[in-house]
């Protein structure tokens, strides 16, 4: 049995980690068209709510997300993919993971560098 995408509108949230060290990569959602494409390909495809629309991660930028692994929740409402991220980010501000601020004495502190220039990829 498959992700239930009858409940949150037809959307699963879906958690991307990295196949090789585990750490959490971003979270993002999944309507059935994206699901079918993910497990079609091998490549993670998600629903954009921003945009409205079906997107591969990586069309742009060329950081693909190649899926090693899927699981899903007891409840069938949240996907688990890991994966192996191509060119090393999955975030769109260049950082390798959309996790990089961290709350420390109540301030919001950045770790980590970008691994690359979004103004460049995304030339916008």
């Amino acid at each position: 049995m498959g992700p239930d995408f009858r409940k949150q509108n037809g959307l699963v949230p879906v958690i991307v980690q990295s196949f090789e060290t585990g750490r959490v990569l971003m979270l993002a959602y999944m309507n059935e068209i994206a699901w079918e494409k993910t497990v079609e390909t091998g490549k993670a495809h998600y629903w954009s709510r921003s945009r409205n629309k079906l997107w591969m991660k990586g069309e742009e930028s060329g950081n693909v997300q190649l899926v090693r692994e899927i699981a899903i929740d007891c409840d069938s409402d949240t996907i688990l993919l890991k994966v192996d991220q191509v060119g090393g980010a999955a975030c769109h501000t260049g950082f390798e993971s959309c996790f990089y601020r961290f709350l420390r004495d109540g301030l919001f502190e950045v770790r980590g560098t970008p691994v690359f220039d979004p103004r460049e990829v995304y030339k916008k």
